[in-house]
C-alpha cells in the first residue's frame, strides 16, 4: 500500500505544479490576442468577468495568475467559476510584483505560490477552487444591494449629462451609410455572441440587414463570412483588415472631443467619423441606428440584464441600460429572433407539398381509363425490367 501512497501523493504534487512561460498584461482582453496555448497568463483583473473567462478559456493557458482579486465581493461575477470549471489553475490576489515579470519569464507555481526559475518567491497568492469560488459568490451577492444602489445613482448621473443626446438625438453626426427603413444588426463580442450569429443567418439571407460591428464586434462578423458596413467603437480591439474592409467607420470619442482610437484609423488611410458621447460604444452604435431611422435594431453580444452590467466592471453601464430603453420599440435581442424567426416556408413543408401532389395526381389517374392504360404500359415495362435483370444474374453466376 505504500508505494501506491506514494505515487498519487507524486501525482497530486505535479498536478499542483506547473512550469511555463508568463505573457504580462493588465488588460485580459489585450493579452488574450497573444496568449498561446500552454502560457501562463500573468494579469491583473479585479472581478474577471465572464467575456474575458471565456477567451482565457479558449486559448487555454497552463495557469492564470491574477494580482487582484479575482472576485472582490462586489457582485457575483461568474468568470473565476467559468476558468475553475475548466480545470485552469487560478491564482488571485498575488499583488503588485507579478505584474513586474519580464514577457517569456519562466515561472513555477507550486499550489498558491510563484517561485521564479531558481526557486525563489516571487509571490504568493490564494488558490481558487470550486468551493472557494463558491463561497466568494455566496457571500459577493450580499453586497449586491450596495452595486444596485450605486447602479441607480450613475443612471441618473447619466441622464444628467446626455439628456439632450438621449431625449433629442443632439450630437449625433452624419455618416454616408444609408440605415433609414433597414433592418440593423449590431454584433458586440459579448455574451455567446458566435452562437447567435449562427443561429441568425436564415434571418441574415432573408432580411440582409445592415451589420455593425462594435470594435472586436466587426471582427466577428467576417469571421462568419459576413459583409460588413459599419464599425463602431474606440478602435482599441478591432483589426487593421476590419478597419480596411470598406466599412464606415465611427470613432467613438470622449466628451471633451479626445478621440485616441482617430489617429491609428487615419494611419491607416482612412477617414472617420467621430462620435463623442459619455456612454459605451454599444450605446453610440444604438443611438446612431436609432436617430438614422432603422426599423429595427438586433443585438447580439450586447448587455441586457443587471448581472451582465455589473459584470462589465464599469459605472459607465448605467448609460447601457438608459439606451436599451431609448431604443426600447425597435430593440429585439439575438436570443429573442431567434426564438421568435422562422423559415417563412421550411423544406419539409415544401418536401410533403410535393409528395401530397403527387399522391393526389396518382389518384386521378387511377380512376380515368387513359390513366389506367397508362400504369398497365408502366407495369409492362417495370416487367420488361426485372426480367432483363433476372437473365443479366443468371448468366453472370
Amino acid at each position: 500500500m505504500r508505494p501506491l501512497l506514494k505515487r498519487r501523493q507524486r501525482a497530486r504534487e505535479l498536478q499542483e505544479s506547473s512550469l511555463g512561460r508568463v505573457r504580462v498584461d493588465p488588460s485580459t482582453k489585450t493579452l488574450t490576442k497573444r496568449l498561446q496555448a500552454g502560457d501562463i497568463a500573468v494579469i491583473d483583473h479585479q472581478d474577471i468577468d465572464r467575456v474575458s473567462a471565456e477567451a482565457l478559456v479558449r486559448v487555454g493557458p497552463a495557469a492564470v495568475l491574477n494580482a487582484a482579486m479575482s472576485t472582490s465581493g462586489r457582485y457575483p461575477n461568474v468568470g473565476p467559476d467559468i476558468l475553475v470549471s475548466a480545470g485552469i489553475p487560478l491564482i488571485d490576489d498575488l499583488g503588485p510584483a507579478v505584474m513586474d515579470l519580464r514577457e517569456g519569464t519562466q515561472v513555477r507555481i507550486d499550489d498558491a505560490t510563484v517561485f521564479d526559475i531558481h526557486g525563489s518567491v516571487i509571490a504568493e497568492g490564494v488558490r481558487q477552487s470550486e468551493t472557494t469560488v463558491t463561497a466568494n459568490l455566496l457571500a459577493a451577492r450580499e453586497g449586491l444591494s450596495e452595486q444596485i444602489e450605486a447602479f441607480a445613482g450613475n443612471t441618473m448621473e447619466y441622464i444628467r449629462r446626455e439628456r439632450e443626446l438621449l431625449l433629442d438625438g443632439i450630437g449625433v453626426p452624419e455618416i454616408t451609410t444609408d440605415i433609414e427603413g433597414r433592418h440593423v444588426l449590431i454584433v458586440v463580442r459579448g455574451y455567446s455572441y458566435k452562437e447567435d450569429l449562427a443561429m441568425l443567418r436564415p434571418y441574415i439571407r432573408e432580411y440582409r440587414p445592415l451589420l455593425i460591428g462594435v470594435d472586436g464586434g466587426a471582427d466577428a462578423i467576417l469571421d462568419a463570412g459576413l459583409k460588413l458596413d459599419m464599425i463602431v467603437g474606440d478602435m482599441d480591439s478591432v483589426s487593421d483588415a476590419a478597419l480596411s474592409s470598406g466599412a464606415e467607420i465611427v470613432v467613438h470619442a470622449y466628451r471633451d472631443g479626445r478621440a485616441p482610437g482617430k489617429e491609428r484609423v487615419e494611419n491607416l488611410g482612412v477617414e472617420p467619423v467621430v462620435f463623442p458621447a459619455t456612454g459605451t460604444s454599444e450605446d453610440v452604435a444604438m443611438l446612431l441606428a436609432d436617430d438614422k431611422g432603422a426599423e429595427l435594431i438586433v443585438a447580439v453580444g450586447t448587455h441586457e440584464t443587471l448581472v451582465e452590467f455589473l459584470d462589465k466592471g464599469r459605472s459607465g453601464m448605467a448609460s447601457t441600460f438608459l439606451t436599451r430603453l431609448r431604443v426600447g420599440s425597435k430593440l429585439i435581442d439575438a436570443k429573442g429572433v431567434s426564438r421568435l424567426y422562422e423559415h417563412r416556408v421550411s423544406s419539409l413543408q415544401v418536401g410533403l407539398l410535393v409528395l401530397a401532389g403527387v399522391a393526389a395526381l396518382m389518384t386521378a389517374l387511377a380512376v380515368t381509363p387513359t390513366g389506367q392504360a397508362l400504369f398497365a404500359v408502366v407495369l409492362a415495362r417495370l416487367d420488361d425490367l426485372l426480367s432483363w435483370f433476372r437473365s443479366l444474374f443468371e448468366a453472370i453466376f
